[in-house]
């Protein structure tokens, strides 16, 4: 934007000498500085505020623009909901899966006939197994 080169900027540098004179010339500095960070923030400030109103209003059309293509086609696929269309996109991608034949529904067991203790078994052929006790530790000293 400022296009300043090194001639200018000495220039202005031995004005500020004579002008300001030495002894002032840090403090000057200072204001001048703190002067110019305040009027970057507001131009950024500024640009920001542009930039978000820039982007809603692009928002606003893409979501026109969405809202005439879902128009349009709902007009064209009156009957159709957002999950038919869904399961039919999904279909297309996968291809059409195989036509599968019904199934038939699996036999229940008889209770009785598949019980562990059925036909004549007794309680001691199906117990988990135990460990024997150890023997208890013999204490050499009484």
């Amino acid at each position: 934007m400022f296009d300043i080169g090194a001639d200018e900027l000495l220039l202005t540098a031995v004005v500020a000498v004579v002008v300001i004179g030495p002894k002032d010339l840090p403090k000057a500095l200072r204001v001048v500085g703190r002067w110019v960070a305040k009027m970057r923030r507001m131009s950024n400030s500024f640009r920001a505020g542009i930039e978000n109103v820039i982007r809603e209003a692009e928002l606003e059309e893409m979501e026109k623009q969405w809202r005439e293509q879902n128009a349009a086609i709902m007009a064209q696929h009156p009957t159709a909901t957002p999950d038919d269309e869904a399961a039919a996109a999904t279909a297309a991608s996968y291809g059409e899966p195989p036509a599968l034949p019904p199934a038939d529904p699996l036999p229940v067991p008889d209770p009785v006939s598949t019980h562990p203790l059925a036909e004549g078994d007794t309680a001691q052929d199906h117990s988990p197994a135990v460990p024997a006790p150890r023997p208890a530790a013999i204490d050499p000293a009484p």
